[in-house]
């Protein structure tokens, strides 16, 4: 049967079956949380694009690949940005209108009180507000009327088409689509890619453990030679030299001449934050493992004399996934590559003259403040007076089949209150005010070198990022993108990596408007942000920048094991005049060498051996982890035991201890702590390191056996690729495939956390580009684009990114008056 066939017939089955058919558990909840499937259902089978579109911005055509990417042309931007929207409506609605939902704390609208608290939490924070502020900052730029066109394009698809099949399960229709709605899309990555609550976990654990034990497990710097920096490259300003006497004019410590505090409650003069809203301030942080990679290689290293860049952001990986695929050929710009839904840019891509790519850069860019209120909850003490915070209202949030919650919203002078049970903690965030992120991004797809680029990448407030580029005149570039701030506690400058009192004034932030426009005075200078002009070859993968940074960046660095990797392999095929093609960065990309493996299976190889008789089955595990290549291939049985072994090892070392002191596993150490932590580590507490080895694989053993797993793709699949209404109706769900890859492979996979390479390409700027989806292009179940490249994913087989050509599939026709 068809594709198409196929799909008809499961949502037949659906159909005819009710409740039963759509969810093998949670059968019963399913009426309460979904409207009841009707024959509007079919409407959404029967979905396609229109041969001709009216537009009141002028004429464009979209014609689409084989794997129903969206290639737009027009004369004229507005008309070009209009189609563009229609297309993601067409293909991502489901996806856009779910995601502005939750940003603006309305999902329970729909849903119900199953999502409550993830509403209040974005209603206290302001997200929605915070894009109103955006906004009104970006409209008067150029890019301003071209996101109007986008929304105009995106509610024309709406009022065309019938409505995508969630629509019609979940059982409501969505709202006008708005420019405020995509400046919450910016706002939405930059928390998913920033959004860090770190420096309470830090002070709970310090508190917990006690401030020497927590300055060891959790160290503010790993101890490598892997930066992505290594302090000699060129420079805009030519010389590091005037940046340090230029922050030290401004009166800032550098870290030339400052100690850095070490873990611990001295870091901050407040006590620790409540545990119980710590820990649910956590669950709305960035998943697990969020990280990216991307090198570039200077026309100096590749056969064809031209630059090239390879790309893999590792983010979420779900159905439909993240990024979407566009191009946009217009007489201002050619650009291809990947954006989210609700964003009309090309964010990370390629035009006629370069490509740019990001990494996450574990950058601190939000602080954390405890406060004196008095007893009414109306006022807060700050800088010796009690003041009325700046908002203080109900909000109510829409329960559907439940009571509506009301919400007190309350802010300060840093940004919003959160409030969780009485009790308290402020927030300042980079992205709670106006930033002009939209403008960079749009002006990236019309740069025309190195240059364009780098004065784009001044409107680059957040989030903050590694950017990699390269374009064809043969320049590369690295930059540390996104406002880092300066926080000041009596005039002198302090790290981020603590709780602050906030009615003290401590950790202020010069020129923040939280919910308005900043003058971003307090804030590292642009020059002096981490940076190299024309790098001959430099990989990120979310290490630290640099190791001698002049200013305060952040802690929250990755361990190094994907960065040595990539910088071990560029180095090797570089070394003595070799040269790289597309097809080994391809390769790379495919890289799966857990660097975990070599520092922690030969210690457990070596504990097994030296038992007097540890028994056939840990010998045998033993035998087959001595004999593997420290690869996570799909078929190597070395990489099942050693992926369930790490979990087991971990809970052995770290349990007892973290338990008693009422932490969970989230709090654990890095790996890279695990493998480090000496025999004699208080830790161990009288065990012994080789006992806990042997009696974690025996833990691993139990696990695999019972779960009757031979090899590591029985466990390592993507089971976890998941529709967000996969539960409840789990046909949208991918199929299940065998996957390779750990979350410290180049290839990066995270099967417990749904997390890895959510998009790859390789570019050479002013040539051909490459690139592949976890996926399909579309969100659409019925459409032959909604898994297409699934396979490809797992096999890194990428596929041309195509700019213009083909047949038109849609003209979009101007109306009488269109601009």
């Amino acid at each position: 049967m068809t594709r198409d066939t196929t799909r008809r017939a499961v949502l037949a089955s659906v159909l005819a079956a009710g409740s039963a058919g759509l969810a093998a558990s949670d059968a019963a909840d399913l009426l309460d949380s979904f409207a009841p499937l009707s024959g509007g259902a079919w409407d959404a089978a029967d979905r396609s694009l229109p041969e001709t579109v009216e537009s009141p911005h002028g004429a464009a055509s979209v014609s689409r690949d084989e794997f129903g990417v969206p290639q737009v042309e027009a004369d004229a931007e507005p008309a070009a940005y209009f189609a563009v929207g229609y297309c993601q409506a067409f293909d991502r609605l489901f996806a856009m209108d779910l995601q502005r939902r939750v940003m603006r704390g309305r999902l329970s609208e729909v849903i119900g009180e199953a999502t409550l608290d993830s509403d209040e939490f974005n209603v206290a924070m302001g997200f929605a507000d915070a894009a109103a502020a955006t906004w009104d900052a970006v409209a008067e730029t150029r890019a301003g009327p071209l996101v109007e066109a986008f929304a105009d394009g995106v509610n024309a698809a709406m009022d065309d088409l019938p409505l995508p099949l969630e629509f019609e399960l979940v059982g409501y229709e969505p709202e006008p689509w708005t420019p405020v709605d995509s400046m919450l899309m910016e706002k939405q990555i930059s928390w998913t890619l920033t959004g860090s609550f770190s420096e309470l976990r830090r002070a709970l654990v310090a508190d917990r453990l006690g401030a020497e034990r927590a300055a060891t497990l959790f160290p503010t710097r790993y101890d490598h030679d892997d930066p992505i920096l290594d302090g000699t490259e060129t420079r805009l300003d030519g010389a590091r030299e005037s940046a340090l006497a230029d922050a030290g004019e401004r009166g800032e410590r550098t870290s030339n001449d400052r100690e850095r505090a070490s873990n611990g409650r001295e870091r901050g003069s407040v006590d620790p934050v409540d545990p119980a809203l710590t820990d649910w301030l956590s669950g709305f942080e960035s998943p697990t493992g969020v990280g990216s990679n991307s090198w570039v290689v200077s026309g100096e290293h590749t056969a064809s004399g031209t630059p090239t860049v390879a790309y893999d952001p590792h983010l979420s990986l779900q159905a439909p996934p993240l990024w979407y695929e566009q191009s946009v050929d217009t007489p201002e710009r050619s650009v291809r590559g990947a954006t989210f839904s609700g964003v009309p840019f090309v964010i990370a891509g390629a035009n006629d003259r370069g490509t740019w790519s990001f990494t996450n850069l574990g950058a601190d860019v939000l602080d954390c403040y405890r406060y004196e209120i008095d007893e009414a909850g109306d006022r807060y003490r700050y800088d010796g007076e009690w003041r009325p915070f700046e908002v203080d209202e109900r909000e109510t949030i829409p329960v559907a089949s439940g009571e509506d919650r009301e919400l007190r919203v309350r802010r300060t002078v840093h940004g919003p209150l959160i409030e969780r049970e009485g009790r308290t903690v402020g927030v300042a965030w980079t992205g709670h005010t106006a930033t002009r992120t939209t403008t960079a991004i749009e002006a990236y797809g019309r740069s025309g070198g190195i240059d364009d680029l780098i004065d784009a990448t001044r409107d680059f407030d957040l989030p903050t990022q590694n950017l990699v580029y390269a374009d064809a005149d043969g320049r590369t570039l690295y930059f540390a993108t996104g406002r880092l701030p300066i926080r000041r506690t009596d005039g002198e400058v302090v790290d981020g990596d603590r709780v602050f009192d906030g009615s003290a004034g401590e950790g202020e932030w010069e020129g923040f408007e939280p919910f308005g426009e900043s003058s971003w005075e307090g804030f590292v200078p642009f020059e002096e942000k981490p940076h190299a002009i024309d790098p001959d070859a430099l990989s990120t993968a979310n290490q630290r920048p640099i190791d001698d940074p002049i200013h305060y960046v952040g802690v929250d660095y990755a361990t190094p094991y994907r960065g040595a990797r990539i910088a071990d392999r560029l180095d090797a095929r570089t070394a003595d005049g070799g040269t790289t093609d597309p097809e080994f960065h391809r390769g790379l990309q495919s890289d799966v060498r857990d660097g975990r493996a070599p520092e922690l299976v030969p210690e457990l190889v070596a504990a097994v051996r030296d038992r007097s008789d540890p028994g056939p089955a840990l010998v045998d595990a033993a035998d087959a982890l001595d004999e593997w290549d420290y690869r996570m291939a799909r078929d190597a049985r070395g990489a099942l035991l050693f992926a369930r072994y790490l979990p087991a090892f971990r809970e052995r070392v770290f349990g007892p201890a973290f338990g008693e002191a009422d932490l969970d596993d989230s709090y654990y150490p890095s790996d890279w702590t695990l493998a480090r932590l000496p025999d004699d580590d208080p830790l161990f507490d009288g065990r012994s390191r080789a006992d806990l080895a042997v009696a974690a694989l025996g833990d691993a053993l139990a696990e695999v056996d019972e779960a009757g797993w031979e090899r590591y793709s029985d466990y390592n699949t993507t089971r976890a690729m998941t529709h967000p209404l996969g539960g409840e109706a789990p046909f949208l769900n991918y199929a299940e495939r065998p996957a390779d890859g750990s979350p410290a492979t180049v290839k990066n996979y995270r099967v417990e956390s749904s997390v890895g390479s959510s998009w790859r390409m390789v570019v050479r700027p002013g040539t051909d580009a490459t690139a592949v989806l976890p996926g399909g292009n579309s969100g659409d179940y019925f459409s032959e684009h909604y898994d297409d490249q699934l396979r490809r994913w797992l096999e890194n087989d990428q596929r041309p990114m195509p700019l213009g050509g083909g047949d038109p599939v849609v003209r979009f026709e101007p109306t009488e008056g269109s601009r």
